[in-house]
């Protein structure tokens, strides 16, 4: 089954239907807790860097009161769907690159990455465009999850599917996901009052085909599955299934692990 491999050149996030389906929830489970630990004052101006569908943005317009907030993200159809949700309303959506943000220096008051920093090119450069862009004061914050904390919303299937001989890729930058790194990344980018968080969050699924449906549509796991064989399918959804058995209503429920980070744009910048 060699040929069925995925690379990390796959990993695409062109659907924002489907992105939704698969990350959508989880990201809002992990997005609540989250914005629970900054606990932001009302009225900041935000900027959600890889913003993709808007999940994270809808999760900033009901919990933190933003007097604006801005998404950007490199994908037209993420950007599209995004602009389509109704939470979303009254925030502005843009194509653009977390390295070259399209915005002047301190225009920000909170600059956030919910799940992207493992997709930037190069993280560096990206911390850097976050720090340039918040105001002195300002909060630089971002999660991801954590690929080497042995559970991420991807691991049952991404388990099955090695099962099968099909590679299932860790995310191009997974090593930002190690707390000390990640501390790191944002000490160097001269970031002040730097904290790390691990958030655990658990999703139930009303049934093991709504679980299926879900994990199906993740990116590297959508292209593994379209290239296989019915009677391989089947085998894979026993697989998943045996890590994840209903329970006596038929749900399915696991959880995963996030790491968090958030640090000040120092004061000093603006004297």
């Amino acid at each position: 089954m060699s040929d069925q491999n995925v690379t990390a050149q796959a990993i695409r996030f062109n659907d924002g239907e489907a992105y939704d389906r698969a990350m959508g929830p989880w990201s809002q489970l992990v997005g609540g807790v989250f914005l629970d630990w900054l606990a932001p004052p009302p009225g900041l101006r935000w900027i959600d860097i890889g913003c993709g569908n808007g999940a994270f943005t809808e999760s900033i317009i009901q919990r933190c009161a933003p007097a604006e907030v801005h998404g950007i993200d490199p994908s037209d159809a993420q950007i599209a769907f995004a602009r389509t949700r109704p939470g979303t309303q009254g925030a502005s959506f843009r194509i653009g690159d977390a390295m070259a943000l399209p915005f002047a220096a301190s225009r920000f008051d909170a600059a956030v990455m919910a799940l992207v920093l493992f997709f930037v090119p190069d993280p560096a450069k990206g911390r850097a465009e976050m720090v340039r862009v918040t105001t002195p004061g300002g909060t630089v914050a971002a999660y991801l999850w954590h690929s080497f904390g042995g559970e991420v919303p991807t691991s049952p299937i991404a388990a099955a599917l090695r099962e099968l001989g099909i590679e299932y890729p860790l995310p191009p930058s997974a090593e930002a996901s190690r707390p000390d790194v990640l501390r790191a990344s944002w000490t160097d980018a001269g970031l002040d009052a730097v904290e790390v968080r691990e958030i655990v969050v658990r999703r139930t699924f009303a049934s093991f085909e709504d679980c299926w449906s879900s994990c199906a549509s993740f990116p590297a796991a959508g292209p593994a599955i379209a290239r296989m064989a019915p009677a391989d399918i089947e085998k894979l959804k026993a697989g998943l299934a045996e890590r994840l058995p209903p329970d006596a209503s038929g749900r399915v429920t696991y959880q995963a692990r996030a790491i968090a980070i958030k640090g000040r744009v120092p004061v000093s910048r603006g004297v």
